[in-house]
This record gives C-alpha cells, structure tokens and sequence, in this order.
C-alpha cells in the first residue's frame, strides 16, 4: 500500500471518514480476532486499519466491530469477515486463507486490488445475524506507508 501515496493512512482525514461498522457473534470474534483478542493488533497492522471490539449486551452475545483505514482494506477485511462464517465451504475455505495471510503478513497492493470473491448469499438471514449493520464505504484520498511487523501484547 505504500506505493499509493506518501503520506502514512492514520494521517489522511478522508481514512476516518464514514468508519465500517457492523456487528458479529462472539464466537465468529474469537475466531478470527483469538482468544482475548490475541491477533486484533497483528490484523490492525497487516491490514494497515484500526479495529475497535466492543461488546454488546445482546441475546446472542454480539460484538460490536468498528473499522476505520484506507477503503480497499476496509473492504477485503469485511470479504474476509463474510467468507469468514459462510456456510458455503468453499467461500468458507478462502476466507480462512484470507484470514490466515492477514495474521502472518501486510497485505499488498495485489491483495486489495486483486478479485476477492464473495459468497453472493451474503446477506441470507443466518449471516445478517452476524453482520447485521454497515454504515459506508468511502473512498479516501491516497494511501498509507505500509507497516511491518507484528506485536502482540498478552497481559497477565
């Protein structure tokens, strides 16, 4: 991402604007996030977004997700979210490779721009139950310097 622009994604306005919000399960969240949320900080830096968790007091025990960065990263990081919990094992099994590469390394411009395929059931009632709300997705003005490394903080 950092070939898109000069300037680091946390110092463009526009990449604050109109945050992606939506909700998931409890059990989707440990999932993708880990236990404690042990991946969030390595997700946030290899997807160069920040990602707010906040429990909601629901029935079901829902999440509050709340993600704001650079347009395209929002994006493959709701693909990968969607495909993530489908029921389709098949978009099931790319959104886990898709999981798997944000945790171990920064995504690439080929990673945002390349076709992420979606389960086009994606809004059947079983997975509006998990995403249940979006707000927007913007398009920002110019790109972050791409992050490297990750760090993961475990308290005890």
């Amino acid at each position: 991402m950092s070939t898109l622009g000069k300037k680091a994604w946390w110092t463009l306005p526009a990449n604050f604007h109109s945050p992606l919000v939506f909700y998931m399960e409890e059990d989707q969240e440990k999932h993708i996030f880990g236990q404690e949320d042990t991946y969030l900080r390595c997700i946030e830096l290899h997807s160069h977004t920040l990602i707010q968790l906040e429990p909601w007091f629901t029935a079901t025990g829902q999440t509050r997700v709340t993600v704001v960065g650079p347009q395209r990263a929002r994006q493959w990081l709701l693909a990968m979210i969607r495909n993530v919990g489908s029921q389709n094992s098949y978009y099931k099994s790319q959104g886990l490779e898709m999981l798997k590469r944000v945790r171990s390394q920064p995504l690439t411009d080929g990673d945002l721009t390349g076709n992420t395929m979606v389960e086009p059931d994606t809004w059947s009632l079983s997975l509006a139950a998990r995403l249940s709300r979006i707000i927007s997705l913007e398009a920002p003005q110019g790109s972050p310097y791409q992050l490297h490394g990750c760090f993961q903080l475990h308290w005890s």
